[in-house]
Parts: C-alpha cells; structure tokens; sequence
C-alpha cells in the first residue's frame, strides 16, 4: 500500500486521465467564472481554491510518514512520480547528496492543458504541486524552477537542494 492510495480515487485509471477528468469539470467551471468575474478574479480564485487544496492534501500525506524531514520529501516524492511518470521524459543533470538538477522535457500533462488552451489550470493542478511536495520535507529539501513546459518553455526545470541530513 503506498502513501497516496487513499487519495487516488481508482489506481485503474491513470493519472493522466484523472486529470483529463478534473478538467472536464474545472475547465467550463473555470470559463464560467471569468465571465462573471472578469479573468483576473477568477484566476485569482481558483488559483486560491486550487493551491490551498495541493498544499492540504500534501501536508496531510507528510504527516503520516514516519522518519525524518528528508525521508517525508523522498516518500512523497517517490510515490507520487510513480503516479505521474507515464510519458515523462527527462534528463538527469546533477543526483548528489547536496542536489538534484532534471531538465523534463516533454511532459503530457502540459500537451494536454495547452491543447485545452488552459496552461494556467495546468500549472496549477500539476506543477504547482511539486512545491508542495517539497514542503513536505520541512525545509530539508528546497526546488527552484526557472521554467516550464506548461508555460511555453522547451523544458521544465527543477532544481533540488539538500539541507545536510539530519
């Protein structure tokens, strides 16, 4: 059993899809909103909604791992790149006890929102959520990310920093 069974609704129907299925919701949701709204509240809203929901959901999975800070970051992580890993493609630049530099560079979920013409529901439903992943390390773990393929660049990259271990 991993550490995100309880949240992943059917581990029969891939991530991917899950996604696609939260869009088919969020998306016309989304666009109601903006018309009602103006865009900027709206995003301004669901971005709220959305991160506050990421940062809950991967708080409440940290506190149930036992071990260190840096142990709840590599669980997390793990399980949850598992999950999301299908169709990834990416380079490892840098893997040492101080850093991990990996350049992805294709990624469906971004292939996915940006044919939608939603990258920022993208970016919020998918890659945003790395960094609440890394605060499930508690400061043990840090990422940059300077860019992304969700938002037009040729790759996304993520910049881990290790805090010496505990």
């Amino acid at each position: 059993m991993g550490v995100l069974d309880d949240y992943m609704v059917s581990p029969n129907v891939s991530f991917l899809d899950k996604t696609r299925i939260q869009a088919q919701v969020l998306v016309p949701v989304l666009r109601a909103l903006r018309e009602e709204l103006g865009r900027d509240k709206a995003h301004a809203l669901v971005r709220r909604a959305l991160r506050d929901w990421s940062r809950d959901l991967f708080t409440d999975i940290g506190a149930s791992i036992e071990g260190s800070k840096r142990r709840k970051w590599a669980t997390v992580q793990s399980a949850y790149n598992t999950v999301s890993s299908p169709g990834i493609e990416f380079e490892m630049l840098r893997h040492d006890k101080e850093a991990m530099d990996i350049d992805v560079t294709r990624c469906p979920f971004s292939e996915f929102f940006r044919a939608l013409g939603e990258p920022e529901l993208g970016a919020l439903l998918i890659c945003e959520t790395d960094f609440d992943i890394v605060a499930t390390g508690g400061g043990a773990v840090t990422l940059t990310r300077e860019q992304t393929i969700m938002h037009g660049a040729p790759s996304c990259t993520f910049r881990y920093r290790f805090a010496p271990r505990e």
